[in-house]
């Protein structure tokens, strides 16, 4: 601790017989009068950097999220999507939510590829 002087040693002792509520009081006056602040001096942090905007999405995996009522249709319409065979189609469509239809599609092809799903009941994802 740094050595003090006897005018501090005698503010420092005045210091210690006040209570807080005087400390208090004492401190903004002190504040007022010398325009100062005596709150602790809080590191300023670097502004975060405004995020940038996530680039736009450009291919997508189509994923099955429902079967729906009409399994034959959406069967069909998954082998001609996919370009599958009648039983690959079949498994595929019997493995369920999750299964991906089509992967890395550009976000016309995959929207296209939701419609037709869905014409024929089924509902899908886009991931």
């Amino acid at each position: 601790m740094a050595k003090l002087n006897e005018n501090q040693k005698k503010v420092l002792e005045l210091v210690e017989g006040m209570s807080v509520l005087e400390l208090a009081d004492l401190v903004s006056e002190m504040e007022e009068k010398f325009g100062v602040s005596a709150a602790a001096p809080v590191a300023v942090a670097a502004a975060p950097v405004a995020a940038e905007p996530e680039e736009e999405k450009t291919t997508f995996n189509v994923v099955l999220a429902d079967v729906g009522a009409n399994k034959i249709n959406v069967i069909k319409a998954v082998r001609e999507i996919a370009e599958l065979g009648l039983v690959e189609a079949k498994n595929l469509v019997e493995k369920g939510p999750g299964a991906v239809i089509k992967e890395e599609v550009t976000k016309d092809e995959a929207a296209a590829i939701k419609a037709k799903v869905e014409e024929a009941g089924g509902k899908v994802d886009l991931k």
